[in-house]
């Protein structure tokens, strides 16, 4: 879902679309970019930069779906990103064209030498590729940043790395911000990132029990993957274009002794407004407590009330 688009860009999938004409000398950046952090981040920014000094486009190439989903998908880990999340976020970098690649069993079988003919030869005509330090690709993973470079001086294009970025002593990764999110640890995991962990989707109807406790709350239908795990959550929610100050329940309401499917409930801070089918972005900052089975219905009340109160004094900081 692409809530918060920035200028239209192009968006081409392998083999279906052709090149644009008007790409110029493509700059690429190469690789699954799940997450857009801070180590792709740099990425990106390098490509802009070196195609800006050649008069060039600055492109990203990425998979869809993931390889892992069909080279191993009992290994697959849940995705940070949508690729529309990730589409957003590379088009505020500055990028101005995705080539997007439909992995499948015949892409996973291509030699390192058959996906740069194929693809970044004579599909993106490209004159640059950038990578990470650790970038593999072909069968079995085969390719690494020195076939890479070989094969540019085989099909005309220049290949470069960017090593990888640390925070510390821990090196900027996917996995490890996956694990961050799945811990409830988004506050570290958007250091990550270098922008908060959020979710998007559709506020859909739900039981109205936060409107009965006197909290009202969207529940978001989410096609986001990566979920933190249930508890109580200081969050930002973006919606028409405006920011308001929200806490998220993510959970299966112990409280009321029903069998729930985990849901995602945002309420908005000292604001009323009908969500029902509006798209929905919901930002996480910090993590406020875990869900609890409460002694009565008055007391599930009062502790939402400190949350809020806690969030509201929070956000006045």
């Amino acid at each position: 879902m692409l809530l918060f688009v920035t200028d239209p860009m192009d968006v081409i999938h392998y083999p279906d679309d052709p090149r644009p004409g008007r790409w110029r000398d493509p700059v690429l950046a190469l690789g699954n970019f799940d997450g857009l952090h801070l180590g792709h981040m740099r990425i990106l920014e390098q490509v802009v930069r070196s195609a800006r000094e050649r008069a060039a486009t600055p492109l990203m190439l990425t998979f869809d779906p993931h390889p892992t989903r069909v080279v191993r998908p009992e290994h697959a880990p849940p995705l940070i990103m949508t690729l529309g999340q990730k589409l957003e976020v590379a088009g505020q970098a500055g990028v101005e064209g995705v080539a997007v690649v439909r992995f499948n069993y015949e892409v996973a079988g291509w030699s390192p030498d058959t996906f740069a003919r194929l693809v970044l030869a004579e599909w993106l005509h490209v004159s640059e590729v950038w990578v990470g330090g650790n970038f593999l690709f072909g069968h079995d993973r085969s390719g690494n940043f020195a076939k890479l470079s070989e094969l540019g001086s085989v099909y005309g294009f220049r290949a470069d790395k960017i090593d990888p970025v640390r925070l510390g002593e821990a090196v900027v990764s996917s996995s490890r911000i996956r694990t961050l999110v799945t811990e409830g640890q988004v506050a570290e995991a958007a250091e990550l990132l270098g922008r908060r962990y959020f979710m998007d989707g559709t506020v859909v109807h739900g039981l109205q029990r936060g409107r009965l406790l006197g909290f009202p709350t969207a529940n978001l239908n989410t096609a986001n993957e990566l979920t933190p795990p249930n508890g109580v959550y200081a969050t930002l929610s973006r919606v028409d274009d405006e920011v308001f100050p929200s806490v998220t329940n993510i959970g299966v309401r112990p409280t009321f002794h029903e069998p729930s499917a985990t849901v995602i409930e945002t309420h908005l801070l000292d604001v009323v407004r009908d969500l029902y089918g509006k798209r929905l972005r919901v930002e996480f900052v910090e993590r406020i407590r875990d869900e609890v089975t409460f002694s009565s219905v008055e007391e599930l009340k009062a502790h939402i009330a400190a949350d809020c109160a806690r969030v509201r004094a929070r956000f006045a900081r």
